[in-house]
């Protein structure tokens, strides 16, 4: 019940979110709610969240730990990050589970995405986060080029072309926007108000 797209270029990276989210009530009740599905992290790096309504929670606890560790660039923050939501949402399991049973809506995927100096060959990067019903709680992954959440081959497809055709940052954020909107207004899934950022290496902006 939430959408992300995020596509990373040359020399910038474009995210997009909606913000529906549906939880369960202490009766076992599904409830629809609007949650804030991009958070931007440092001033060159940003999170996505998509599934449990309990990642926004995720997603500030990473911000102050960032905050506080005075950490900036993608590629510190990834390796510092990725114990700490591991950890959040181990503690969001066992409090989840001693009123409800383990439901398919507690699952949370993260994109981690972002800009480091330090890497003069891949300076722009985006990792996916996914949670696992056993130790280690998050898997993750690098991602290349295109990715969105739920999958949407074809959208991945159509950015990725973009991309290999050397496409600017208003193209590529055109056409994110464009697929966004279509997906508010086609699918019950989908619901606004739609978040926009980029990163670029003069850092993190929204639209």
């Amino acid at each position: 019940m939430s959408q992300l797209i995020a596509c990373k270029a040359e020399n910038h990276i474009v995210l997009a979110s909606d913000s529906k989210a549906v939880d369960v009530d202490d009766y076992g009740n599904l409830v629809e709610l609007r949650i804030e599905r991009l958070h931007q992290l440092s001033e060159y790096s940003a999170i996505l969240t998509a599934g449990a309504a309990s990642g926004e929670a995720m997603c500030h606890s990473l911000r102050h730990f960032v905050r506080e560790e005075n950490l900036t660039y993608i590629d510190e923050i990834y390796r510092a990050g990725l114990p700490l939501l591991a950890s959040e949402y181990e503690r969001f399991m066992r409090k989840t589970c001693e009123i409800q049973p383990i439901d398919p809506c507690h699952q949370v995927t993260f994109v981690l995405a972002g800009f480091t100096p330090k890497d003069t060959q891949n300076p722009f990067q985006m990792y996916l986060l996914w949670t696992k019903r056993r130790l280690p709680m998050l898997g993750s992954d690098q991602i290349g080029t295109a990715f969105s959440v739920p999958r949407s081959f074809k959208i991945e497809h159509h950015l990725h072309h973009l991309v290999s055709q050397k496409a600017g940052l208003d193209r590529v954020m055109t056409e994110v926007r464009r697929n966004m909107e279509t997906l508010a207004q086609t699918s019950d899934d989908v619901a606004e108000p739609l978040s926009f950022a980029w990163i670029d290496a003069s850092g993190f902006r929204r639209l």
